[in-house]
């Protein structure tokens, strides 16, 4: 039997994750969700990892023909583990991305899409209360925004993703793997241990008041470590990247 997720290694450091039933546009049932969770725990001691699905589809959401569990509530933790993942995530979003498999975009650190991306929460529509795209998504585009969504449960494209801040990028569909990687690679090429706070920095700052955001950024700076930089270091580090800087012109 083919795996229901499959999962590449790109140049070391980057692990590709497929969502791959795609005859049925990937959609999730339990060996899915089960193959996803090792996926991810598979993949920590890479730098980045991009998730993306089989074409013609992302994901579908929930395979409610074939579940493989009598109960919702007995599925394995597939948006938990993708949520929790140590390794930034990038989700490269290549057809539609339906209802929890918008949740599983949502999850990722940030969303690079194809121009053939679609994107809806179709919860209602389906008669199952909304999951934790009722707390990702007003995050990602705004309350208003996301109310609508969540409430018509119509579909939006890959510019209007890109418009309300959903999608960082859209970009032709035979692109939209290697420009995920090379985005891949980019955070690949960082300190693990830094963006690693940085990325609880966000967690734990993003909801709180202003000045409380504030307080709670230098205690982590702080706790991790991150104080006074030798000037040298500083310089050199400098150096590369206005050297960087002018290689992209």
């Amino acid at each position: 039997m083919a795996s229901t997720v499959t999962l590449e290694r790109h140049d070391g450091d980057i692990t590709a994750i497929t969502l791959n039933r795609p005859l049925v546009r990937n959609a999730i049932n339990s060996e899915l969700a089960t193959e996803l969770v090792s996926a991810i725990e598979d993949s920590r001691d890479t730098r980045c990892v991009v998730i993306t699905g089989a074409d013609p589809a992302f994901c579908a959401g929930l395979d409610l023909r074939n579940l493989g569990v009598e109960l919702l509530g007995d599925m394995p933790d597939f948006l938990g583990a993708v949520a929790s993942c140590d390794t930034p995530t990038i989700a490269a979003v290549n057809g539609p991305a339906v209802t929890g498999g918008l949740e599983i975009a949502l999850a990722c650190d940030f969303i690079v899409a194809s121009e053939r991306a679609r994107f809806a929460d179709t919860h209602v529509r389906v008669g199952v209360y909304p999951g934790p795209v009722l707390v990702d998504l007003p995050r990602r585009v705004g309350m208003s925004k996301a109310r609508e969504m969540s409430m018509t449960g119509n579909f939006i494209d890959a510019e209007a993703a890109l418009r309300i801040g959903m999608a960082n990028h859209v970009v032709p569909h035979d692109e939209l793997l290697p420009f995920a990687f090379d985005l891949a690679g980019a955070i690949a090429e960082q300190d693990p241990a830094m963006i690693a706070t940085m990325r609880r920095d966000w967690d734990e700052t993003g909801g709180l008041p202003y000045h409380a955001a504030h307080d709670r950024h230098r205690a982590i700076a702080q706790e991790a470590g991150y104080g006074v930089v030798e000037s040298d270091t500083l310089a050199a580090n400098g150096s590369a990247v206005m050297d960087r800087a002018h290689r992209n012109l």
